[in-house]
């Protein structure tokens, strides 16, 4: 097959749409540019104006092809494949020449990606630690063996070096179930679970309306993955005498470790975590049977309430047990008292 590509300037091309294309404008152009660009890079260089029909910018990712359709894309400045050190502050918990654990704040992205190619965690590694980073895990993930989410806070662990990278990835591949490895979070979730104390068994896999986001599965589904999360409630906030509460604090140890396990756990069994606009948007407005104060700071609250206190892992090379907490963040600090009130 000829390249569809006709070039117009060294930062631009043409495409015609030829009498086979359909679809939506953002999934047939990632078809067209391979592995060049992400969907969610074709859906951003449309929103900002790169995509011409017939010489008007088209902004809607969502329109029809037609054939004979003809676009011109202006396209973005190449990444450095190479993630760049920054200096960005880090919460150093603990670091020798193996390790570096951390605490991570809300808002830092663990490592570069589409949409967030700096500012990362791995930039900030890179700065503190230099040559030493692990490159084991890839160019852009160097000495990374486990993740938060953006705006989840908490423990992390670093490796320095690819023997200590292989030895700390093969303990979270295992989940703990013969290793020492263990982390716990606490959650502030909508809500009070019937069971104080319970287990979530439900599989994971990709969402079939959105893949950036996890659904439970059926067992037998071809993508289910096990995911298993114990949970017990620490405190209830404005419960009634009939039992209810409006919101409760949760400690939760994974027994696995999916992608957006606890958030999609807890969604699941009804109670989703505060400020998951993902998996709890629709709970939004239990803010309001709050009192005003305790109101106020709920709704300021834009992020999932869940932070990781607890991280434990036998170190990769005296075999030590490191044990590390770290206190809930402020802002989760806030909230709690808020909700006391």
């Amino acid at each position: 097959m000829s390249d569809p590509f006709k070039e117009a300037a060294d930062n631009r091309k043409v495409l015609t749409a030829d009498e086979s294309a359909e679809g939506r404008l953002d999934a047939w152009l990632t078809a067209q540019f391979g592995k060049e660009f992400s969907r969610n890079r074709i859906q951003a260089m449309i929103k900002e104006g790169a995509v011409l029909l017939n010489g008007e910018a088209v902004t809607d990712a969502k329109r029809k092809v037609r054939p004979g359709d003809v676009y011109e894309i202006a396209l973005p400045e190449p990444e450095d494949p190479t993630p760049q050190g920054e200096d960005i502050p880090l919460d150093v918990l603990y670091e020798d020449e193996d390790i570096i654990v951390i605490s991570k704040p809300a808002g830092l992205v663990v490592h570069p990606a589409a949409g967030n190619w700096t500012g990362t965690l791995v930039n900030a590694l890179i700065h503190h630690c230099g040559d030493s980073l692990s490159g084991i895990g890839g160019v852009r993930r160097p000495g990374i063996v486990h993740r938060l989410d953006k705006d989840t806070t908490g423990v992390m662990v670093v490796a320095k070096n690819d023997v200590a990278h292989r030895h700390l990835s093969l303990q979270f591949a295992d989940h703990g179930r013969t290793t020492s490895l263990e982390r716990a979070y606490q959650a502030i979730v909508w809500g009070r679970p019937r069971q104080l104390i319970g287990t979530i068994d439900a599989p994971l896999g990709r969402s079939s309306v959105d893949r950036t986001r996890r659904a439970v599965k059926r067992p037998t589904s071809q993508d289910a993955d096990e995911a298993i999360t114990h949970y017990e409630v620490l405190e209830r906030f404005h419960e009634g005498a009939d039992a209810i509460a409006l919101a409760s604090l949760v400690d939760c140890h994974l027994e696995t470790g999916r992608t957006h396990q606890i958030r999609v756990h807890m969604a699941h069994i009804g109670h989703p975590l505060l400020g998951d606009a993902v998996y709890g948007g629709g709970f939004k407005t239990k803010a309001n049977l709050l009192p005003e104060p305790t109101k106020q700071v709920v709704n300021r609250f834009t992020r999932q309430a869940l932070h990781a206190y607890m991280l434990q892992f036998e170190h990769p090379r005296t075999g030590e047990i490191m044990h590390f907490e770290a206190p809930l963040p402020d802002d989760m600090e806030e909230l709690v008292e808020a909700l006391r009130v």
